[in-house]
């Protein structure tokens, strides 16, 4: 069972001053979904479980992959929580979900 939730914002600053960045971003979930690790995309940050080592070295991959496709730098903002007795987006949000 995973131990790690692990939701990121990445704030990329794209090469250009008039560039749109969801084509960025897409690239940053793309990374995330090549990991094979649990995700869900929100419209603000995209959340992944697994274990803690994992989600950060994707973290570093994304920061990465940002910059190889042109971006000067990048922000990622990151919150984490660590449960190490094990952790599940679905059972921190089943009671707010709707049929």
């Amino acid at each position: 069972m995973a131990n790690t939730l692990l939701s990121i914002q990445v704030i990329p600053k794209t090469p250009g001053p008039n560039d749109d960045v969801i084509p960025y971003v897409d690239e940053a979930i793309n990374v995330i979904d090549e990991s094979g690790v649990k995700y869900e995309v929100g419209p603000l940050e995209t959340t992944m479980e697994g274990e803690l080592t994992e989600l950060l070295s994707i973290v570093e991959d994304i920061n990465r992959k940002m910059i190889e496709i042109g971006c000067p730098n990048v922000i990622s903002q990151v919150k984490i929580a660590h449960y190490p007795d094990g952790a599940s987006m679905d059972a921190l949000t089943e009671k707010h979900r709707h049929a």
